[in-house]
């Protein structure tokens, strides 16, 4: 899952001040060492405004961590701009007829970053399979305890054959394993390193990516400084990356993360609050005149669905009802929405709950129809004399906005709407424990594949045990996604796909609210920063003018 994006805050002159006054002693603190790194137009400057727990690719769950590791490992395989799966240290690779074995033949030109424990003559080493297969192991060790070690349950094996082939056996067909080594815990890391720092790797990182580390002042400033033995090129031949540097401050305002931008101490803005979306960007989210001359945005699919859940084990009569959940569908506005509640960022969410950018994506789904709404409503009361029908929803503050206008929209229609705030960490506990009857929440791509989304209706995937929060079950559903696991064809798999889609719909076990959409703002002189459906950030190919 992810962060996302704090409501409209507001500030009193006082405040406004001391927050100035904060920035001012951050950014003096540290300008002068940000001098000593390298020529400002050759670093590349954004702001987390959420903590980075640790720099191990192994514990890298969420866009804090996964952007920084993003640009200190590789792993065998990597995704380009259209989640194509490409080389990365793997080379090429074959696949068996039965698509359970998998033999992967690696570069022998990469090195990890340069370390004394190494000793070496240059202090550092070529990669080998054998690293794969001892990061392999690392991940799966119940000491270490990764959150990534699910992504190896479904591997009977893995063998490194010599320094530059690595066999990997699968227990059963997955034609999305690929897609699942692209993630970051499947990053390839050095075992004498890990092993001389424990614990601590987590400060001390060591791996194969266009960045090395360079220093950390936890909560302050991260510094990553260019790999001098990067192996990657660009069409040119041009060693990658460009950039001497990236550095990541921790300003955990977003309101002042906004001023450092507009002030141009940082290079990038990512994603779009409330407290300035307004001061950015018109209704129709176009970027206003005042900021054509110094600002970009990037745009593009973001691989996120966000969706109302109902819980199908609830006692409440009404959430069990397919006539009310289907109603709700159908009696709001969506286009209306994200015009007016998200200044028109993101697609609403008319097609099933495949997002756009996957295969699968289109299926018809649900539109406007405030009558259509009124009529399901009214033979919910015909059929079971309930006159005053209700349905509470769980969210947090980040979504009563949207809560609140489907709310008022559905009232229109005789549905009463109530909604619980409460924060996110309750609501996810609620939320995975069946406490809720209807809650909001939001489903980005582990991996790109729809059989990632789909399985949140896979009847063996019920919480606690798996990510099935609203305890559909058709049996139907169930076999055609057992039965896409054994299609490698992309085309015959997205026909069950949108087969499975269609059902998802004709039972409406959610209300879709919207597809996401991978906004960032960037000064003028940045160039080369693409949007990726899975919102990573890359910036090997990334030049400042």
């Amino acid at each position: 899952m992810t962060l996302k994006k704090n409501r409209l805050i507001t500030f009193s002159p006082i405040r406004f001040g001391y927050m100035l006054c904060a920035i001012f002693i951050v950014l003096l603190s540290s300008c002068n060492s940000e001098k000593e790194t390298t020529n400002e137009l050759k670093v590349f400057r954004y702001n987390e405004h959420y903590n980075v727990a640790t720099l191990d690719p192994a514990f890298a769950r969420n866009p804090p961590v996964i952007w920084p590791t993003n640009q200190l490992f590789n792993g065998l395989v990597q995704q380009d701009d259209s989640l194509n799966i490409v080389p990365d240290i793997a080379k090429s690779w074959v696949v068996s007829e039965d698509t359970k074995t998998y033999t992967f033949t690696l570069r022998d030109d990469v090195v990890f970053h340069k370390h004394p424990q190494f000793k070496t003559a240059d202090s550092t080493r070529r990669v080998t399979a054998a690293d794969f297969a001892y990061s392999f192991n690392r991940l799966k060790d119940p000491k270490v305890a990764s959150p990534g070690s699910w992504v190896l349950s479904n591997v009977n094996s893995y063998k490194a054959v010599n320094d530059t082939t690595l066999i990997i056996k699968l227990k059963k067909e997955f034609p999305a394993f690929m897609g699942l080594l692209t993630m970051r815990y499947c990053s390839v890391v050095p075992k004498e390193i890990v092993e001389f720092y424990g614990n601590e790797f987590r400060k001390h990182p060591i791996g194969t990516g266009p960045f090395k580390f360079k220093r950390w002042e936890e909560g302050v400033k991260l510094v990553l400084r260019k790999n001098q033995n990067y192996f990657e090129t660009d069409e040119n031949g041009v060693q990658l990356p460009y950039l001497e540097a990236v550095a990541i401050t921790f300003l955990p305002d977003k309101q002042s993360e906004f001023l450092q931008f507009a002030q141009g101490n940082l290079d990038m803005l990512n994603s779009l609050d409330p407290s300035y979306k307004d001061e950015l960007l018109t209704a129709t989210g176009k970027l206003k005149e005042k900021y054509e001359a110094q600002v970009k945005t990037i745009t593009g699919p973001f691989l996120n669905t966000e969706y109302l859940g109902f819980f199908l084990d609830s006692p409440s009569q009404e959430v069990r009802s397919a006539l009310l959940r289907k109603a709700v569908n159908y009696g709001f506005d969506r286009v209306k929405m994200i015009k007016y509640l998200r200044n028109g960022i993101g697609e609403p969410a008319q097609s099933g709950f495949i997002p756009k950018g996957l295969p699968g994506y289109g299926t018809s789904g649900f539109e406007y129809n405030p009558a259509k709404a009124r009529k399901l409503i009214d033979q919910y009361i015909e059929e079971t004399g309930i006159s005053n029908p209700s349905i509470t929803i769980g969210t947090n503050s980040q979504y009563l906005d949207i809560c609140e206008y489907i709310q008022r929209e559905i009232g229109k229609q005789g549905l009463t709407i109530n909604i619980d705030v409460m924060p996110p960490s309750t609501l996810r506990q609620l939320k995975s424990t069946g406490k809720l009857d209807a809650f909001r929440a939001s489903w980005i791509a582990d991996y790109p594949d729809a059989e990632n989304y789909l399985s949140l209706y896979y009847s063996k995937n019920f919480t606690p045990k798996g990510p099935n929060y609203t305890h559909f079950s058709n049996e139907e559903f169930d076999r055609l996604y057992e039965a896409s696991f054994k299609i490698s064809d992309v085309e015959k798999r997205k026909e069950l796909y949108q087969k499975m889609d269609s059902i998802l719909i004709s039972k409406a076990p959610f209300v879709t609210l919207y597809y996401d959409q991978v906004i960032k703002f960037v000064h003028q002189n940045v160039t080369g920063l693409k949007a990726n459906p899975q919102d990573f950030l890359i910036l090997k190919h990334v030049k400042k003018e």
